[in-house]
């Protein structure tokens, strides 16, 4: 058994569907403080304000007590003030909220969020500033984006979709990005300060955008059924050196008691 989790929450805790709790969830994050084993929920969060969020799950009945999402690292990676946003007004209320300055002619980085609504104008936007020498970030590197049964290209495929397109260099805030893990990680050993990479299993329902980085720095790894991927058969040949397969986060759940 490890010694310490990362734990998702989109298609892992909660539903891609229609957000409600996943069966298991509640349990698992309940036996984690109850047998007060180190852990931290890490997610992909860009729609609301981190406070905001987890208020939210724990409104939901997770009595999360450790919590990571990209906007509580931003000013760690964006240092430039006037940033050109691309994804929902939501997402662009946040940057304001932290301080930023929006400015889609003239940016100094341009910065990506999930969003399922973009279309070939604004991928050409994109482009546009890129190809001008623009900063190009992503506030995570999911590989797929699910929402209301549709699967639409993460904000990792979008990353890579710009630097084929382009050939510029791409920069990560959240997962799968190691400084983001290595924020986890602080928060893990603010629980048990001995816990290192090798002792912590990472929970996901993403393989390629959270799940492969985690392999390569030494985590164990346990892809969810759950989410983006809906079957073992999906999955084989892609990633096989993923360790362990289960169907939900209710498996990890009984196996903590």
């Amino acid at each position: 058994m490890s010694l310490g989790f990362f734990v998702d929450v989109q298609g892992t805790l909660i539903s891609d569907q229609d957000g409600s709790l996943l069966p298991g969830a509640k349990e698992l994050i309940k036996a984690l403080n109850k047998k007060e084993i180190p852990y931290c929920v890490i997610t992909n969060n860009t729609k609301r304000r981190s406070d905001i969020f987890l208020k939210k799950l724990q409104d939901m009945g997770l009595e999360i007590a450790h919590y990571l999402d990209p906007f509580m690292v931003i000013k760690s990676v964006i240092s430039q003030k006037r940033l050109a946003p691309f994804g929902p007004k939501c997402f662009e209320e946040i940057l304001k909220d932290l301080g930023y300055e929006i400015d889609m002619q003239n940016p100094q980085a341009l910065v990506i969020a999930s969003y399922t609504d973009f279309d070939s104008k604004a991928y050409a936007n994109m482009i546009k500033l890129a190809q001008k020498g623009v900063e190009v970030i992503g506030m995570h590197g999911t590989s797929i984006y699910s929402k209301n049964g549709f699967s639409y290209p993460g904000v990792g495929a979008i990353l890579s979709m710009i630097s084929y397109a382009t050939s510029c260099k791409t920069k990560i805030i959240g997962k799968p990005s190691h400084a983001f893990y290595n924020e986890g990680l602080k928060i893990i050993q603010s629980q048990n300060s001995s816990l290192e990479f090798a002792d912590i299993e990472i929970v996901s329902d993403d393989a390629k955008g959270d799940l492969v980085e985690a392999k390569k720095m030494g985590m164990k790894t346990r892809l969810v059924l759950s989410g983006k991927i809906p079957d073992k058969k999906s999955v084989e040949g892609l990633i096989s050196y993923i360790d362990k397969i289960d169907s939900g986060v209710d498996v990890l759940a009984k196996e903590l008691g």
